[in-house]
């Protein structure tokens, strides 16, 4: 399992390190502890410091959080989907100085345009170096998120006009070859495996892939198992490979009986059961209790809620 990097603290550190215990935090924000522990565990919204005891220790980055979170569930936002919103607003944050998020959704178009003058002209020396400099510019969650995915989804949506199957078929093989070559890249190196599988029908290879890449770190590795792969022998494929998680994938509304084929599937497993995915934003609320734990659909949060479940920080 992945061990989370816990600091060794004591009570003398705490004035240096301006980090304080969730009774205090509870005081400064009118939350809490039980729904503190709760937004942690069960959503993944807040990464608290732990001491080599266990105790929770938060940052004034952690109290600016919370307060956060709760400016959201007064606007009438359910606490499932804030964590959505806050990685939506991290992912537009530049890797430099901060910039306006109007002004961040300016380049985004930029690049887009950019992006379909490349694809409409099948030109694919100009579209590897559209890609190679947004590359340079912006973090993974965001070349894909808010570049690349919306141009290949409009096209995709878009298929009826003359030539914008040719187009979406040209940058689609593009962009797998691309994403592939990277999930290569960072084969065999990380001490944790995660096993990624989608549900026949649920989505394309390329959202799969780019949910691979996103999930991925330096410590944790993402094996995505083929398009199509019966849900029934996942157990079997578990067994044998023996992965600390298995992530099942999902685009689609949640079946009424989501929940249920979940719950059989979890329990054939040795490993635990994670859902991702557009049907992990809208069956979370659902889940609750359940075997299953939820990574969402946004790319820095499903990162961040699996790492925290691994840590043994999040509830299934």
């Amino acid at each position: 399992m992945l061990e989370p990097a816990q600091p060794s603290l004591n009570p003398g550190d705490l004035n240096h390190e301006e980090l304080f215990p969730i009774r205090e935090v509870s005081r400064l924000t009118g939350i809490n502890p039980v729904t503190l522990r709760a937004w942690e565990r069960r959503y993944g919204l807040i990464q608290p410091t732990r001491t080599e005891s266990g105790h929770r220790l938060y940052s004034q980055a952690d109290i600016a959080e919370v307060r956060n979170i709760l400016g959201w569930i007064e606007r009438g936002v359910a606490v499932s989907k804030v964590g959505k919103i806050l990685a939506r607003s991290q992912s537009l944050k530049p890797q430099t100085e901060p910039v306006r998020n109007q002004a961040c959704e300016g380049d985004f178009k930029q690049w887009q345009l950019h992006l379909r003058q490349a694809v409409s002209a099948f030109d694919e020396r100009h579209l590897a170096q559209v890609y190679g400099q947004v590359f340079s510019s912006y973090p993974l969650v965001v070349v894909f998120q808010d570049i690349f995915l919306p141009v290949w989804q409009a096209l995709r949506s878009t298929q009826e006009a003359f030539g914008h199957l040719s187009e979406w078929l040209f940058l689609d093989g593009f962009l797998r070859g691309r994403v592939l070559q990277r999930l290569q890249l960072s084969a065999d190196q990380q001490q944790v495996r995660v096993v990624l599988a989608a549900i026949p029908g649920h989505c394309r290879e390329l959202e799969l892939l780019v949910t691979a890449l996103l999930l991925g770190s330096s410590e944790v590795g993402v094996t995505v198992l083929g398009q199509g792969q019966p849900v029934e022998e996942l157990s079997l494929v578990c067994e044998r490979m023996a992965p600390h998680a298995l992530v099942l994938f999902s685009n689609h509304p949640p079946a009424h009986d989501l929940r249920k084929r979940l719950g059989r599937l979890a329990l054939a497993l040795e490993c635990p059961l994670l859902l991702a995915g557009e049907a992990a934003d809208l069956a979370q609320d659902s889940l609750v209790g359940s075997q299953v734990a939820c990574l969402g659909s946004e790319g820095r949060l499903m990162q961040r809620r699996l790492q925290q479940f691994l840590a043994g920080h999040l509830d299934s």
